[in-house]
């Protein structure tokens, strides 16, 4: 009787441990997340940004198209937080809905461009067969020269998908595919190289043994084990995406002059840069405390979920 109930004390014990150990796989990484500064201030001031930008159209209910020509250029105040532009619009209200649309391409396009590298990487690590043709259709898109490329394709089809889909949709269509289809490369050759380290471990060779096929393979085997360089590219992707779109509004070819965005902002603002300084650095200060706020949580996440910096 007490062997049994030693017996059953031991597999209870190894159960909880078992269990300890499965919740910690990811409180581990929360841990080792929260000891990166850098990355929590990164949390905090994204959250800020993208709380600011959803709710602030409810709190500073002006319309950012309104034109009160006897309020243009002025400085900051209560009515008028960021000042005016040069038509009397009110800067708060435009760099909000301006950040709602450069938020929306960013991570509309990178979720495009993640399903595409992810999809090509998977393929050509896992079959030999096409490795070679998909590393080499990489190399091709990552010899291009991006933004020449982005200017061609722009000015082709720009007004022609305007003219179907309406001035707004059309081209926020247009430059979400754009950034996705040319910002893919860097994704697919990193999750290539970690299909291709992981099936070759010996739960994948053991299912391959039994005659699991490949595709039950690649999504029950090998896709949950390369999310972790998936998560980091995306928090990276939406910061490259970010700044494409407004280095596109930027030159002129993004968002219409009525659809304001953070980059389109910068442009209207270039000329009347001696007059009215601030409608440059608002919307420049917004683009660079989204970006380094993204990518600064994108370390601490690559940290935290890389296992020889955990210890595991």
């Amino acid at each position: 009787m007490n062997e049994i109930a030693q017996a059953s004390t031991v597999s209870e014990a190894d159960s909880q441990e078992g269990v300890l150990q499965h919740r910690s796989l990811w409180l581990d990484v929360w841990q080792q997340f929260r000891t990166h500064k850098g990355a929590l201030a990164g949390v905090g001031v994204f959250a800020l940004i993208l709380l600011s930008v959803l709710l602030g159209p409810y709190l500073h209910d002006i319309d950012p198209q309104y034109l009160d020509y006897k309020s243009k250029n002025q400085g900051m105040s209560i009515k008028h937080p960021m000042g005016t532009d040069n038509l009397g619009r009110d800067m708060f209200a435009q760099v909000l809905a301006g950040g709602r649309t450069s938020l929306a391409v960013g991570v509309t396009a990178m979720a495009l461009s993640l399903t595409l590298g992810t999809f090509v990487g998977v393929l050509a690590g896992y079959f030999n067969r096409l490795d070679g043709p998909l590393m080499r259709l990489t190399d091709l898109f990552l010899a291009l020269p991006i933004l020449p490329l982005l200017l061609v394709i722009i000015m082709l089809f720009r007004d022609l998908l305007r003219s179907i889909l309406g001035p707004e949709m059309g081209i926020f269509i247009l430059i979400v595919f754009v950034i996705g289809i040319t910002s893919w490369m860097q994704t697919a050759r990193i999750v290539r190289g970690e299909v291709l380290a992981i099936k070759q471990r010996e739960f994948v060779l053991a299912a391959r043994s039994i005659g699991t096929r490949p595709h039950r393979i690649i999504t029950r085997h090998i896709f949950p084990n390369v999310l972790s360089p998936i998560m980091v590219s995306a928090t990276l992707g939406v910061a490259a995406a970010i700044i494409t779109e407004s280095a596109l509004s930027f030159l002129g070819l993004g968002f219409p002059s009525d659809f304001p965005t953070w980059g389109r902002l910068l442009f209207d603002g270039v000329p009347f840069l001696n007059i009215n300084p601030a409608r440059v650095i608002w919307p420049g200060l917004a683009i660079s405390l989204t970006v380094l706020s993204v990518n600064y949580m994108g370390d601490g996440l690559r940290d935290a979920m890389d296992p020889r910096i955990r210890g595991r």
